[in-house]
């Protein structure tokens, strides 16, 4: 991985005077962003020389990844040019963690402080990692804050942090939220807004027009999903939770994904192809971008550039998105809860409920990971 960037301090607040109470490190988790343009393409390269994003042997990665990712430079960065020559996913990430520092600040009992685990640019999880054993830290969260897990993305981030940890000589009781896709307080967070969205987007609409939700998920390809991955299944489950809580009759919605970048057969239908068939059935668009939850590069210009131009190329009525939740109170006071029921749920590895939630066929759940470790431990 390239550390030749400078590294952002991965602390969010200064240590202050305070009685004596416990100090639980939060580790946010999220994928990170170019911090410039010449930052780019070494973001690419983290990013295609993942194992769990670029699954070929070991002995080709290091080539094919860096292949991928020269290739690739040229129009990421005309994308990051569009968003002022960065990502704004840090920034908004550190607004995010001093709104759940202050959220959480009135325990008596309990410090807590957010530190921020990039996974493909700075801060990354060495650098966080090594801020949480020089604050004092006695206990660690980890919570990534992508609601519905993936080997991907939570479990690519999890993985390098333990790595990362044992770096850093990090031996702390540890706690490990893997997914929050349906929570109810997410879900209510959720489907606050995109009600505000629907009703802004009836509102410019002439009357007895059509409006259609496309809750519209980061894709994978359905190699990983047939393999045992949950992603699919918990999308599905965040965007029956959030129609369920709109509660609006015969809403017109559908679940599809963008993103895709390589040839092979990725989860459909696309973002792509919905919008065909929306011209064709002459129903204006809601884009919700289910699976993120801060702004970036694949919600300002895929969604906001690059879809609605082809809306209006394809002659969609209508072209309207759900913003991301950024700091939104309803989505920080979701993450309050999670907090508080994770640590208070006596688990080291927990989701939004307690324990697993996928049905058994998944098998890359990380609590049938954790419980096949178990019985291996057992039979050694």
């Amino acid at each position: 991985m390239d550390q030749t960037a400078p590294v952002s301090p991965p602390a969010l607040t200064e240590d202050r005077p305070a009685a004596k109470r416990r100090r639980v490190a939060i580790v946010l988790f999220n994928l990170g962003g170019p911090d410039r343009i010449e930052s780019v393409r070494p973001f690419l390269e983290n990013l295609f020389m993942d194992p769990a994003i670029l699954r070929v042997p070991g002995f080709i990665r290091p080539w094919l990844g860096r292949f991928i990712a020269k290739r690739r430079t040229k129009a990421a960065s005309e994308n990051y040019a569009i968003l002022g020559g960065k990502s704004p996913l840090l920034e908004l990430t550190e607004e995010q963690g001093r709104a759940l520092e202050a959220a959480l600040a009135g325990d008596p009992a309990v410090e807590h402080r957010c530190f921020i685990a990039m996974r493909y640019w700075h801060p990354m999880s060495d650098a966080c990692a090594r801020a949480v054993a020089e604050w004092g830290a006695e206990e660690v969260l980890l919570l990534p804050l992508y609601p519905q897990f993936s080997t991907t993305t939570t479990g690519s981030s999890l993985a390098e942090w333990d790595r990362a940890a044992r770096r850093a000589g990090l031996d702390l009781p540890t706690t490990t939220l893997c997914c929050w896709h349906s929570d109810p307080a997410f879900t209510a967070a959720s489907a606050g807004l995109v009600r505000a969205a629907w009703e802004a987007a009836r509102a410019e609409l002439p009357a007895g027009a059509r409006l259609r939700i496309l809750f519209s998920a980061h894709g994978l390809p359905e190699s990983i999903v047939k393999a045992g991955d949950p992603y699919q299944w918990q999308v599905e489950r965040s965007v029956a939770a959030v129609v369920e809580h709109l509660g609006i009759e015969g809403l017109d919605h559908v679940v599809c994904y963008q993103s895709r970048v390589t040839p092979q057969k990725w989860l459909g239908p696309s973002t792509e192809d919905e919008l065909e068939r929306a011209a064709h059935d002459g129903v204006a668009v809601l884009v919700c971008p289910i699976a993120f939850v801060s702004e970036h590069s694949e919600t300002l210009v895929e969604l906001d550039v690059e879809y609605r131009e082809e809306a209006q190329r394809l002659g969609v009525p209508g072209y309207f998105r759900v913003p991301a939740q950024n700091s939104d109170p309803g989505f920080i006071a979701a993450l309050v809860g999670l907090v508080r029921g994770a640590r208070g749920g006596g688990r080291a590895l927990c989701s939004f409920a307690g324990g697993r939630q996928c049905p058994k066929p998944f098998g890359d759940c990380p609590h049938a990971k954790a419980k096949a470790g178990q019985r291996a431990t057992v039979a050694a």
